[in-house]
């Protein structure tokens, strides 16, 4: 094994996890392979083979934006034990009833959405557990590991389950599955619970809309989102319709199409192994390149007569997947705020594993107009496409991207007991600006606003003084007093220097803050505790909890000032216009 990959193996819990997920992920194989081969004996249909295979994915369609929130806002070991619990039972149920003789198409069909309601809830915590096992700097590698872990299981997992099937059949395929379950079980009971705590609490469907607009803030991480989507619609095919051109095109049983599936496993296997070189070698491309050659071997698969030239370009697919999965998953792990980890990584299992189903529909359905060869050819020619496409986006490679930092300058620990009610809160910020310098303003506002909008606010505005012109208000809102202390924790190095720039557009004694609070009239008698309120922000503003109320601080030049922060904004861009137009 790469010295690399092998750092994080030294760390005892990371390396039992590690270990369990290789038994698991083989059972995982074991399981795909069953089902799918069972669906087919059953039914002949491309259709239902694609519904299997979309079962096990598609409530991440309706389940991944709380799953993420789950993961930041519980205890991610005990969420880990019941997602584990709940895909454990799925897979009993199918090998009882399989064992049985009892099986039906739509009874396999609720066991696979029941394994898929557990594994919707389990990816988010899986990947946000990883920085908490390792250390940042080794998070690339860890994530690489899981690929290995995951394609050393498909390189033997699938090749043992299509034997098993052809042996033993598909129940007893499900029974080895859900053996496998207990270990990732042991290992997960045995962390201590309390060091699983979340890193806040809130309302869940408040963390939602928070996560979603820390995304929708976040250029870098939109990119990257769009990108996984893209690559999930179009490369689907390539292992939903596999089963069918190996029986119509190939005319081969299950055993070559577990063998096939092999190849990729072994590829990806490769794959892991030599992201680290490609990336040196392409840089901010090698998710371009990865896509677009995988988009090509899919064709070639579509196209390929024989089975040793199919099992050639299955490997060269699972190759360039695994350098493009595994670059978008530790790019994104690694832009991420720990507040917002969880949630970033639910809208990326979204955006790749939720698309992945309406994909598999979708080659289903093609394949039923023109056969599943030129089914594939089509949509893996379009991953093509858009892996050329790609190469020109503003996609950050994993190098350009450094993980956010905590102010060094600014204790962010919250001082003071108080709880406070009410809300929302409207935080009111006047400037007195030099006109002559309108423009610098503006163009700190729109970065300011990014800042807001990703940290907690739902709303900005800026608004104009109609009795003096020179006289700015930025007024941004947010759900509750608490949510505005937390705005305060979740700003990192880069947001207190657009904050610090912002400020320095101010020629009087300001800018001046103000925040109002909004509470409910029932009860005229009821006064808030504007005592506790006032004491507990001043300790906020004034302590060291945020950012000073005026900072002396002067830029070295407004344009020089702002293309130093988005340099160093992770996910950045050097280059990036600084013009925008006032609403």
């Amino acid at each position: 094994m790469a010295p690399a990959l092998a750092r994080p193996l030294a760390l005892p819990r990371f390396r039992a996890l590690w270990v369990a997920s290789v038994f698991s992920n083989v059972g995982g194989f074991f399981q795909a392979v069953a089902g799918a081969w069972l669906m087919l004996d059953m039914t002949g249909s491309p259709v239902w083979v694609s519904a299997m295979a979309a079962s096990t994915t598609l409530p991440l369609l309706f389940l991944a934006l709380p799953s993420g929130a789950l993961a930041d806002l519980a205890n991610r070991r005990n969420v880990l034990l019941a997602t584990q619990g709940t895909m454990l039972a799925a897979v009993v149920g199918m090998a009882v009833v399989a064992l049985a003789g009892l099986v039906t198409p739509p009874l396999l069909l609720a066991f696979g959405l029941l394994l898929g309601v557990g594994s919707a809830f389990n990816a988010p915590v899986w990947m946000s557990m990883v920085p908490d096992l390792v250390p940042r700097e080794l998070v690339p590698d860890a994530v690489a590991l899981n690929s290995v872990s995951f394609n050393a299981a498909r390189a033997v997992g699938p090749a043992l389950g299509g034997l098993v099937v052809a042996t033993a059949g598909p129940g007893v395929a499900f029974g080895i599955n859900a053996f496998t379950y207990l270990g990732i079980l042991a290992v997960v009971a045995s962390f201590p619970a309390a060091e699983w705590a979340p890193h806040e609490e809130a309302h869940m469907s408040r963390a939602i809309a928070a996560g979603v607009r820390y995304a929708r803030f976040s250029p870098a991480l939109l990119w990257l989102l769009g990108i996984s989507a893209g690559f999930a619609l179009t490369s689907a095919s390539l292992q939903v319709l596999l089963p069918n051109v190996t029986r119509d095109s190939l005319g081969r049983g299950a055993g070559t199409y577990g063998l096939l599936l092999g190849a990729m496993g072994l590829g990806a296997l490769a794959g892991a192994f030599t992201r680290a070189r490609a990336t040196a070698g392409l840089g901010r491309h090698l998710v371009a390149a990865g896509i677009a050659c995988f988009g090509a071997a899919g064709v070639g698969v579509g196209l390929s007569p024989v089975v040793w030239m199919t099992a050639l370009l299955m490997g060269l697919a699972g190759v360039v997947w695994v350098w493009a999965l595994t670059t978008l998953n530790a790019t994104i792990q690694t832009l991420s705020h720990d507040w917002v980890r969880g949630r970033a990584l639910s809208l990326y299992t979204l955006a790749f594993s939720g698309v992945w189903p309406l994909g598999s529909l979708l080659a289903g359905g093609v394949a039923d107009a023109v056969g599943a060869d030129w089914a594939m050819v089509t949509l893996c020619g379009a991953a093509l496409l858009l892996g050329v496409g790609a190469w020109r986006m503003p996609i950050r490679g994993i190098a350009e991207v450094h993980a956010p930092e905590i102010p060094q300058d600014y204790d962010l620990t919250p001082h003071g007991d108080a709880e406070l009610a009410g809300g929302p809160v409207l935080v009111l910020n006047s400037w007195t600006i030099d006109e002559s310098r309108l423009e610098g303003f503006l163009e700190a506002m729109a970065e300011l606003r990014r800042v807001r909008l990703r940290t907690g606010a739902f709303r900005w505005r800026l608004y104009r003084h109609f009795e003096d012109p020179r006289r700015m208000t930025e007024a941004f809102s947010l759900d509750s007093w608490e949510e505005h202390l937390r705005q305060h924790r979740r700003i990192d190095a880069v947001d207190v220097e657009v904050i610090r720039w912002a400020r320095s557009f101010d020629v009087a004694d300001g800018p001046t803050a103000r925040h109002l609070v909004g509470f409910e009239v029932v009860d005229p008698r009821h006064r808030p505790d504007w005592e506790d309120l006032i004491v507990h922000h001043r300790q906020v503003h004034e302590e060291g909890h945020g950012i000073p109320l005026a900072p002396a601080w002067e830029p070295p030049g407004e344009k020089r000032a702002v293309a130093e922060v988005r340099r160093a904004q992770p996910g950045g861009d050097e280059s990036a216009h600084w013009r925008i137009t006032p609403r």
